[in-house]
């Protein structure tokens, strides 16, 4: 199998939960909109790059979408996928809107920048646990990262083409972690 190339920008459109039934299927927590459209961008592939899948939905169950993976055919499989990451190249996915203006992959690399000129850090992940998204950040310090919501109270600007947001946390948020 080919491998990614590491300047081929790529975003990831879900993750396998787990098995589904005895015949391969598998549940997907999907990062698209529209849940079963995690099936519509062609082959997926995984975090690395190594493995290459042809992806169709087969319906839904609560909060994931059944899919069948292309080589996975019985639940031991279906099973030991669980966890794994599946990644488009971003030239399959569509244009965003101008009112939209970014995916979310958009902002992994930003720098975070206050309101008032500080340096937060920059943003190494977008997170979703079930409230709402979140922004990693990782501090300039090196290692430590924060999370914070993202909101429009929290986050009044990005600036995609200028390579940063602009940040105005909750106070306290950074001063806590700088201080440990």
């Amino acid at each position: 199998m080919s491998q990614a190339k590491p300047d081929t920008p790529r975003v990831c459109l879900g993750v396998v939960i787990g098995a589904h039934g005895v015949r391969g299927l598998v549940r997907v927590k999907a990062f698209t909109e529209d849940p079963q459209a995690v099936a519509a961008y062609g082959r997926v592939e995984t975090k690395d790059g190594t493995r290459r899948y042809k992806i169709e939905t087969a319906g839904m169950a609560k909060d994931a979408v059944i899919c069948k993976l292309e080589g996975v055919g019985d639940r031991d499989k279906a099973e030991a996928m669980r966890g794994t990451e599946l990644y488009v190249d971003r030239a399959h996915l569509p244009e965003v809107d101008e009112d939209e203006g970014f995916y979310h992959a958009d902002l992994i690399g930003l720098q975070a920048v206050g309101v008032d000129g500080k340096a937060y850090g920059k943003i190494v992940g977008v997170e979703n646990f079930g409230a709402g998204d979140l922004l990693e950040i990782e501090r300039p310090e090196g290692g430590l990262t924060v999370l914070v919501p993202f909101t429009a109270e929290n986050v009044p600007s990005v600036e995609i083409e200028a390579g940063r947001l602009v940040l105005d946390p909750p106070d306290g948020l950074f001063e806590d972690k700088a201080d440990e």
